[in-house]
C-alpha cells in the first residue's frame, strides 16, 4: 500500500511553502471530472494560462479531459481517436486515448502527480529542503520534473543517454539537473544504479521510481481507467447497436498504464488486458533480453506494480515495424499514400501525428489482439498513445539519413508489411503457470538488487487484497489529505 504516514513538521513546511507559491492540488477527482467538480475560481484564472505554462494552475490540467488548445482550454469529455478500419485493416473498432493535450505533451505527468502528491500531503517529502529523483526513459522524468517546478521544488532526471534529442533540450530548460546513464531504451538497470548511488550519497533527495511506486498505479487505475470507460461510453452512445469493450492493449513501459485494465475489467468484467514489449528483448514472452527502439518502454525486467495475475496476453512488437511506421505517418510520400492508396481521409492522416513510437507500437498490439480474438465490428479495443510523433522528428531525420528519402514505393512497402500483414505470431495467450513464470522474473530485479523482500514479492501474488486491491481504495484517503492541505495553504 502507499504509505500515508504523517510528518507534521514537515507538513507544516510543504503548506507554508506552497502558501508562498500560490499552489493549489487537484484531487483525484477532480483529474477524473475536472469538467464539473474543479472550482470556478481555477478554472477562470485557466481561461489566461498556456496549457505548457510553469503555472501551478495547470496540476489541474493533468487529465484527460483538456480541451485541445494551446491557451485558455477548459475541459471536455476525454482526448481520443478512432483508427479506421482502412488503416488497421480490422473490423474491430480501435481507440485510441491521446495523450498529447497534457502538460508536457504526454501523460506520464499524471503518473509522476501520483507518485510526488501522495508525499507531499503527508510530509514524508521536504519540498524545501529535498529534490525528487525522477528515473525513467524519458517522458516520465519529464512529467516528474514539470511537476516539481510547478510545485516550487528542484528536481532531477535520470534518463539513458541514447534517448531522443527531444528529450535532454526539453529537460534542460525545466529540470535542476539532468543525469544520462549508460545505454538507451534497453537498459533500465543502469538507471535504478544511479538512482542507488544517489540515495546512498546523497542526503537531499528522494526517489520516485515510476516502476515501484504505486502512486503511478493508482493513477492510472482511477484517471486514465475512467476516461478509457467514458470514450467507450461515448462511441457506443454514437452506435446504432449495442458494443462489447474486448480489451486494452499497452506496451509494459512502468506498467503504470496497465493499472487502468485493472479498473476496466471491474467494470467490463468479460474484458482482457494485454501487455506489449519489443520483439528484440521478449522479457515477457520468452525470458529474453536485448537492445531496441522503441522508446518509453524499457525493458529486461518486470515492473514491481504490473499486476500480472491480471493480466491475459503478452504481444512483441517488432521495433522495424514502429520505426517503419513513424515514417510512414509522418513523411509527405507517406502521407500521401494513405490518403490516396489507402483511401484514408484527410483528417484520419493527420491524426497519425498524436503517435509516437510506443504508441504505434500499442497500435500494433491492438490489432495483434484484435486478429487474434476475431473481433467484430461490434467489438472494442482501446489503446493509448502516450506521446505524438513531435518528440521523434530528430529520430526521423536519422532514418532519412540511414535509409535514404522516404518514398511512394517504400510507403506502399511499409503499409503491407507492417500493418496489414500483421499477424498472430509473437504472441502468448497467459495461462495461471505463465503468469506465475512472469511474476517471478520479479525476484532478479526487486529482491536480488532493489532490496524487496521474497516475501513481499509473495503477497503481489497470494494477497491482492493487501496490495493491489488495497492501493485501488486509498485514492478517496489520498484526496482527504489534498482537501486538508489546500485548507491549511488557505488560497482556496
Amino acid at each position: 500500500m502507499i504509505d500515508l504516514t504523517i510528518h507534521k513538521k514537515t507538513l507544516e513546511q510543504n503548506i507554508t511553502k506552497a502558501r508562498e507559491n500560490n499552489i493549489i492540488l487537484p484531487t483525484f477527482e477532480q483529474m477524473r471530472y475536472p469538467e464539473r467538480v474543479v472550482p470556478e475560481q481555477v478554472t477562470e484564472k485557466l481561461k489566461s494560462v498556456g496549457l505548457w505554462d510553469l503555472s501551478p494552475l495547470n496540476l489541474f490540467r493533468i487529465t484527460w479531459k483538456n480541451e485541445q488548445k494551446a491557451d485558455g482550454g477548459l475541459f471536455g469529455r476525454p482526448n481520443f481517436i478512432e483508427l479506421p478500419s482502412a488503416l488497421t485493416g480490422v473490423s474491430a473498432k480501435i481507440i485510441c486515448m491521446v495523450g498529447k493535450f497534457f502538460p508536457t505533451g504526454c501523460h506520464k505527468v499524471g503518473a509522476s502527480y501520483g507518485c510526488l502528491v501522495p508525499r507531499l500531503v503527508t510530509g514524508q517529502f521536504n519540498s524545501a529542503t529535498q529534490k525528487a529523483v525522477w528515473p525513467s526513459t524519458g517522458n516520465y522524468c519529464r512529467g516528474g520534473a514539470f511537476n516539481s517546478k510547478l510545485l516550487a521544488c528542484e528536481s532531477i532526471a535520470i534518463l539513458p543517454e541514447g534517448m531522443s534529442r527531444e528529450r535532454f533540450d526539453w529537460l534542460s530548460k525545466i529540470a535542476g539537473e539532468v543525469i544520462a546513464t549508460p545505454g538507451s531504451e534497453s537498459n533500465v538497470k543502469e538507471i535504478f544504479d544511479k538512482t542507488n548511488e544517489l540515495r546512498e550519497t546523497r542526503d537531499d533527495v528522494m526517489i520516485f521510481n515510476q516502476f515501484d511506486e504505486m502512486g503511478n498505479y493508482l493513477w492510472h487505475y482511477k484517471v486514465t481507467g475512467n476516461a478509457v470507460r467514458e470514450a467507450f461510453e461515448d462511441i457506443e452512445a454514437s452506435s446504432k447497436e449495442k458494443l462489447n469493450f474486448a480489451g486494452i492493449c499497452l506496451m509494459s513501459g512502468s506498467a503504470g498504464t496497465l493499472g487502468s485494465g485493472d479498473y476496466l475489467k471491474q467494470v467490463y468484467p468479460n474484458s482482457k488486458i494485454a501487455v506489449g514489449e519489443a520483439l528484440q528483448c521478449p522479457t515477457i514472452l520468452n525470458n529474453g533480453f536485448g537492445d531496441h527502439r522503441i522508446e518509453g518502454v524499457g525493458d529486461k525486467h518486470i515492473p514491481w506494480i504490473h499486476n500480472v495475475k491480471n493480466t491475459d496476453m503478452a504481444i512483441a512488437i517488432d521495433d522495424n515495424d514502429a520505426m517503419a511506421l513513424l515514417r510512414l505517418f509522418n513523411e509527405p510520400a507517406g502521407k500521401e499514400f494513405l490518403a490516396g492508396d489507402a483511401g484514408m481521409s484527410q483528417e484520419d492522416v493527420e491524426n497519425l501525428a498524436l503517435m509516437g513510437i510506443s504508441g504505434i507500437a500499442n497500435m500494433l498490439c491492438a490489432i495483434k489482439f484484435a486478429k487474434y480474438y476475431e473481433l467484430t465490428g461490434k467489438d472494442v479495443v482501446v489503446t493509448v498513445l502516450t506521446d505524438c510523433s513531435q518528440m521523434y522528428q530528430s529520430r526521423i531525420k536519422e532514418l532519412n539519413e540511414i535509409e535514404g528519402t522516404y518514398s511512394g514505393s517504400k510507403a506502399s512497402v511499409d503499409f503491407r508489411g507492417a500493418l496489414l500483414s500483421a499477424g498472430t505470431d509473437n504472441l502468448l495467450e497467459l495461462t495461471n503457470s505463465e503468469r506465475k513464470r512472469i511474476h517471478n522474473l520479479k525476484y532478479y530485479t526487486w529482491v536480488e538488487q532493489q532490496g524487496k523482500t521474497a516475501e513481499q514479492l509473495e503477497d503481489l501474488w497470494y494477497h491482492q487484497d493487501t496490495t493491489f486491491e488495497a492501493v485501488q481504495k486509498q485514492a478517496d484517503e489520498i484526496d482527504e489529505h489534498i482537501r486538508e492541505f489546500n485548507e491549511a495553504v488557505g488560497i482556496i
